[in-house]
């Protein structure tokens, strides 16, 4: 959900060009993967690896369409705009989520998708409706009553006679025991309990 380079707005969640990912060894230790220097930022509570990369927002030019590890799990976790960093929009309904593709059949689109895009305030909906060409196209805004944390997407290893081989990027459920073998990139919000909401109000 990025605006063209053309326009002024940056999303809080974009990487920028000097914000390059550190240059580190994985190795295997203990049953699982991990940097051969590692320090007690790079896991998460639940003991998840994630990307090593410094949070430097300014620095050089934003790069649309790559996402910042750390940024993008902050506004996750926190319900952050991914577009300013401040509070996404809440009101008797829930959380405003802006999401990038409509449902053939709105009464059918299944409770429990899953997304790595966080929330949205109202303000930012709206100029990301317009700004961003994907968004442009076609779009739907949900208020979501209830959400949950379910895993992570990055990049997932394997154990090899060399040390740890990379296999593919996925998105790894927390309950998987793969996730010990992942170097995460985004935080995977499971939206429970939402309702498809006009998305002109909610845009406007």
């Amino acid at each position: 959900m990025n605006p063209t380079p053309t326009t002024r707005t940056v999303p809080y969640i974009t990487q920028w060009s000097g914000e390059r990912p550190a240059d580190v060894r994985v190795i295997e230790r203990r049953g699982r993967l991990a940097y051969a220097d590692e320090r007690s930022y790079d896991r998460d509570t639940g003991g998840v690896l994630w990307r090593r990369i410094p949070s430097t927002p300014g620095k050089g030019k934003p790069e649309f369409g790559a996402v910042h590890a750390l940024r993008q799990r902050v506004a996750m976790a926190g319900l952050l705009c991914q577009v300013c960093g401040k509070p996404a929009d809440r009101n008797n309904n829930g959380v405003l989520w802006l999401m990038g593709e409509a449902p053939d059949a709105p009464g059918t689109w299944p409770q429990g998708l899953e997304t790595t895009h966080p929330p949205v305030c109202q303000p930012c909906a709206s100029v990301s409706a317009r700004a961003c060409p994907h968004l442009r196209q076609r779009y739907v805004t949900l208020r979501v009553r209830s959400w949950t944390p379910v895993g992570v997407h990055g990049a997932l290893y394997r154990p090899g006679h060399q040390g740890p081989v990379l296999t593919d990027a996925a998105g790894i459920p927390f309950d998987n025991p793969a996730i010990q073998w992942v170097i995460a990139a985004q935080l995977v919000m499971r939206l429970d309990h939402f309702t498809l909401t006009d998305p002109t109000t909610e845009t406007r």
